[in-house]
């Protein structure tokens, strides 16, 4: 240190030689500011910290005592492997915490062979488990991580587990999706389950894959058609078509082609199946193949399918659904209709969130680049012709009724109203979302031909492609009423 000052002094008054100094004309009785300035950047100089690297302690402890076992004073045997540890480092986990401490017959042994009743754990995990104990930080490959997280919840390493789920979440892929939700499951890791689950409703619909369908449990299917927030592209009739296709994989799941041919190859194959049951007077989902799936193709939406002439044909002609469903919900529609019709139904009147989340009308867009697009969905929606339009950054629903031509019949009431929630978001290669937007529920009233602006985007979160997911309900709840209205006739 002392040579170090000499040589930081030696530098200084070679750089402020004496006679330069201005100071030294002033009177002996005032202080040299000069001289002040100079011991203030030295004794900075000498207090301030330099950073230098070492040799981390951490690596060689993982080095020296896991990797090296030296001064072990326990073996651990396990998988036809043997670790030579430390008990000072295996309390960290709960497992062996609760081996050393308490009267277990262990806490004396010197070496212990542990049962690993958990298919998923191998030697390998194991490895990665133990060697957290003797370093700060783990590198954890997406392949390998539900073996180590199996490992982890074995030890009781709370950590490990908390960096496992967080490696989960930054790496849901169509790949690894559902062994992620599987494994979340089985070791409790509920905000990992969650991230599957949104994952797969953002997804399914929108980046659909030969593999995930395959890999898709008839529960976790369960819940992506029951839930509103599936992001449908089109209409619901697709939803149909995709669960018709995830069918046909999960009956024939050595099929190796391609996602182009997978609908002619379901329908050709459904095909020979109701040729093996046109004398029965049954549909597919009632045989004993079929069966299991009831609980999944119960919650299609089928309302929105029938109400449109092609979808509906196709329903007919597939043969999977009971006559007995569909029966249903043609019935409910033509109540609906002549309520809308004949007794002034104006639509919604108010937002009933389990409405609109059990029973409303799920479609979506894709606009694969900036521009103008106006469109509408498909099938009747009870006299309200929708239309939406997007450019310049808004989205507008329009009421059409006699400015635009419309295939269907439109309602001439004054005014209409009609509940909906838009949703908009893009997402990366591996189906993340990169950015989002909804409006939430709302009522929206609207006169004939008129139109509002729903959305207003910012253009620094666009990013396209850009999916555009809707939730409507035309017609409001039906009303129940105590006594039956008998028909009368109307003067003209």
């Amino acid at each position: 240190m002392g040579s170090l000052s000499s040589r930081l002094l030696g530098q200084d008054a070679s750089y402020n030689p004496v006679g330069s100094c201005e100071c030294r004309k002033r009177k002996r009785s005032l202080e040299c500011q000069c001289d002040r300035e100079t011991d203030d950047e030295l004794e900075n100089l000498l207090n301030t910290p330099r950073r230098k690297k070492l040799k981390s302690t951490s690596k060689y402890i993982y080095q020296t005592l896991f990797l090296n076992g030296e001064n072990s004073d326990i073996k651990i045997c396990a998988l036809g492997k043997e670790w030579n540890l430390h008990k000072i480092y295996l309390c960290q986990s709960g497992y062996f915490s609760s081996m050393f401490c308490g009267s277990w017959k262990e806490s004396s042994m010197n070496v212990i062979e542990l049962e690993i009743p958990d298919h998923n754990i191998d030697a390998e995990a194991l490895q990665v488990a133990f060697g957290s104990l003797y370093r700060d930080d783990v590198l954890l490959k997406p392949s390998r991580v539900i073996a180590v997280l199996a490992a982890a919840c074995m030890l009781q390493l709370d950590g490990l587990i908390q960096q496992c789920g967080e490696t989960m979440k930054e790496t849901i892929s169509v790949q690894t999706v559902c062994s992620y939700s599987m494994a979340a499951g089985v070791y409790g890791l509920d905000s990992v389950k969650k991230k599957c689950l949104e994952w797969l409703l953002n997804n399914l619909m929108t980046h659909q894959s030969v593999d995930l369908f395959k890999e898709l449990s008839i529960n976790m299917m369960k819940q992506l058609i029951c839930s509103p927030d599936l992001l449908v592209m089109q209409v619901e009739m697709d939803v149909y078509t995709a669960l018709k296709k995830w069918l046909f994989l999960q009956l024939v799941p050595s099929w190796n082609g391609s996602l182009k041919q997978l609908l002619s190859e379901a329908d050709a194959w459904f095909s020979k199946r109701r040729k093996e049951l046109e004398d029965t007077g049954i549909t597919f989902l009632e045989t004993e193949r079929g069966c299991p799936f009831v609980p999944v193709f119960k919650h299609l939406r089928m309302q929105y399918i029938i109400s449109d002439l092609a979808s509906a044909r196709i329903i007919e002609r597939d043969a999977l659904i009971p006559s007995e469903w569909l029966s249903s919900v043609y019935k409910q529609q033509w109540f609906t209709m002549l309520r809308a019709e004949q007794d002034n139904d104006t639509g919604p009147q108010e937002i009933n969130k389990e409405e609109l989340e059990n029973n409303s009308m799920r479609c979506g867009r894709r606009l694969a680049k900036d521009g103008d697009y106006c469109w509408r969905w498909t099938g009747f929606n009870f006299g309200f012709d929708l239309l939406v339009t997007y450019t310049n950054r808004y989205i507008i629903f329009k009421r059409n009724t006699l400015n635009q031509p419309c295939s269907g019949s439109v309602s001439l009431q004054p005014q209409r109203n009609i509940a909906f929630r838009l949703r908009l978001v893009s997402f990366d290669t591996n189906g993340k979302i990169i950015c989002s937007r909804t409006s939430g529920y709302q009522i929206l009233s609207l006169e004939k031909d008129q139109e509002q602006v729903v959305m207003n985007l910012d253009s620094r979160l666009l990013v396209f492609p850009l999916y555009i997911c809707c939730n409507f309900l035309y017609t409001s709840p039906e009303r129940r009423v105590d006594s039956e209205g008998q028909g009368e006739s109307s003067d003209i």
